[in-house]
């Protein structure tokens, strides 16, 4: 006799779909991601790999388990402040309910006292110049590297010059050569032609606007002569650009912001700076990163940020400067293809305006605090308390260590302790599993210690 084939058995979808649990889900879930999900625990059945009797508890377990994003909270146990790949900046409390307030109808484009039409971000902007008083304009777009890529782009030589109105007469003093130049060379040092993450570098994304890159001096060394040397009737531009995401030492040389500064005046020319890292002022703790107050006050016209690495904000790109040099950019056509939205200027304002964040507090933890942390955490779960440095991350500060402390673990438990809920993600290195605290609110230390024991338990059950 032959015995009946069990896929015959498995559940249907309409009854599937009719479970307590399924119907629940459709406060969080669409229809196709909840059909989705019952189709691959039924094709998983009909081949054989899940047993008949456990499709309706896989269905049940998934649609419960499953959020409206596939994005997965983790616990930063590596370190590493601004992680790219976890990331970069965690937002505040403050910038959180911001986010939240703002997800359904704002005021983001209303005057509620006059009913008209009012300008975007004018509190992301107020809050913005308050905290930087060297700017008198401030203009946020989707990310620096269109903050960047719209700066080199609108300005193009003086101010209250068309672009194409320079003429070789102006720059050389030579009237026989009067014939209009388009400005459309940004000069830059070869020190300063920056790859960062994913291979994307920045000499790629500028010349995608037709501008050209007139590179000056050395990879070591650039000098303001070499500046000076390269300015043509085409130069639209002097560029600076802070190498965050390495650090050249030895043999070196730069021209600092105060001499382009001298150099751009006698040339009628804009000056820009892109920073990166995202200070507003300066830091005790990275003494030697710059910071877009200073770099005003130093002489530039416009200063480029990231909202989502030492400021602690959301992804965005910053643009602090002068009246002028700011107003040109914002009225430039690409400023519209490049703002940003209403989450992002709100959680960016409730950034600027709050006390603190969590990338503030990590870089300025209680190393005290942190170790005492660390030992009890240890004796919870065992393993070894050892000295370890933290890093900024996201390009801030390279090569500046942050001195702390980390659980020392088997390295095999990283993969377990990243597959767990919560998901905590350590450090590997030098065949160990570094668990460090610094990143990690104190509130869920606990629900690591919890993790870990989890991922020690499954590693012995592997064994």
């Amino acid at each position: 006799m032959v015995e009946p084939d069990p896929r015959r058995s498995i559940p249907r979808t309409d009854r599937l779909l009719a479970l307590p649990e399924v119907e629940a889900a459709r406060d969080r879930l669409g229809e196709s991601v909840i059909r989705a999900v019952i189709a691959d625990a039924q094709s998983r059945a009909r081949s054989g790999e899940l047993p008949v009797a456990e499709v309706t508890p896989t269905v049940i377990a998934a649609v419960t388990d499953q959020g409206a994003s596939s994005l997965t909270p983790v616990l930063n146990a590596t370190g590493i402040i601004v992680h790219t790949n976890l990331g970069r900046a965690p937002l505040s409390p403050g910038a959180q309910q911001a986010i939240a307030d703002a997800a359904g109808y704002v005021d983001v484009e209303l005057d509620l006292e006059s009913g008209k039409r009012s300008k975007r971000g004018v509190g992301a902007k107020q809050a913005l110049l308050r905290a930087c008083p060297a700017a008198e304009d401030a203009l946020v777009v989707n990310n620096g590297a269109a903050a960047l890529l719209l700066a080199v782009t609108a300005l193009r030589g003086s101010d209250s010059a068309e672009p194409g109105s320079h003429s070789t007469e102006r720059r050389s003093g030579t009237a026989a050569a009067a014939r209009p130049v388009t400005p459309d060379e940004i000069v830059v040092s070869r020190g300063e032609l920056v790859e960062i993450g994913a291979g994307f570098r920045l000499p790629d994304l500028m010349v995608t606007t037709g501008m050209r890159l007139r590179e000056v001096g050395t990879t070591n060394r650039t000098h303001l002569a070499d500046y000076a040397a390269a300015l043509t009737p085409a130069t639209a531009s002097l560029l600076k650009v802070h190498t965050s995401n390495f650090r050249l030492t030895g043999f070196t040389a730069e021209a600092t912001l105060p001499q382009l500064r001298t150099l751009a005046d006698e040339h009628d020319l804009p000056l820009i700076a892109d920073l990166g890292s995202g200070l507003l002022t300066p830091d005790p703790a990275l003494p030697d990163e710059p910071d877009i107050d200073t770099a005003l006050r130093a002489g530039a016209d416009v200063v480029i940020v990231s909202g989502d690495k030492l400021l602690g904000g959301p992804q965005a790109g910053i643009l602090l400067g002068s009246t002028a040099a700011i107003e040109r950019i914002a009225t430039h056509p690409l400023a519209r293809a490049m703002r940003t939205d209403k989450l992002t200027l709100a959680a960016l304002e409730a950034t600027i305006a709050g006390r603190g964040n969590p990338v503030h507090d990590a870089l300025h933890i209680d190393l005290d605090r942190l170790r005492e942390r660390t030992e009890t955490l240890a004796e919870a779960v065992g393993g070894s308390v050892v000295a370890h440095d933290g890093r900024v991350g996201g390009g801030g500060a390279p090569g500046v260590p942050l001195p702390g402390w980390a659980l020392e673990m088997p390295e095999a438990l990283a993969a377990p302790l990243r597959a767990g809920d919560p998901a905590v993600v350590a450090r590997v290195h030098q065949g160990v599993c570094l668990i460090d605290l610094r990143c990690v609110p104190e509130a869920a230390d606990d629900a690591v210690a919890a993790a870990i024991r989890t991922a020690s338990d499954r590693l012995g059950e592997g064994s």
